[in-house]
């Protein structure tokens, strides 16, 4: 079984608030583009398909900030059926408390790690 990353980030291209399933980096060209200055969205995608991992891609409007993006991505992954099984999540961008304590359940549905940045990290504690 391959291991599943759900990631949200900003990109050229791509629908919003569609899960965008990635096996192969041509395949993420062809269907968000190229990413967008200061997004690191699709750079952590990069890295996860070099690594053999599946990605679950949601495109957001802006990182961090997009909260319907992300909760329309979150409604998506709490349902079983249409994602099975996810071993990260990776909101770069996110410091937001009410997004990050509502990607917990997320977390605990899929027995699933949260990774996020310093700075993100930095922004969630220091806001509660």
């Amino acid at each position: 079984m391959k291991h599943t990353i759900a990631l949200f980030g900003e990109a050229e291209k791509g629908a919003f608030r569609t899960p965008h399933i990635l096996k192969a980096l041509p395949q993420m060209f062809d269907y968000l583009g190229s990413p967008p200055r200061d997004s690191e969205g699709l750079f952590f995608a990069v890295q996860a398909l070099l690594y053999t991992r599946e990605v679950v891609f949601f495109r957001v409007e802006e990182e961090g900030f997009s909260t319907g993006d992300y909760f329309s991505g979150l409604k998506v992954l709490t349902d079983r059926e249409q994602i099975r099984k996810v071993h990260a999540l990776c909101l770069p961008g996110v410091g937001n408390t009410e997004i990050l304590d509502a990607f917990q359940n997320v977390c605990r549905i899929h027995d699933s790690l949260l990774i996020t940045s310093q700075r993100d990290l930095y922004d969630y504690l220091t806001s509660h």
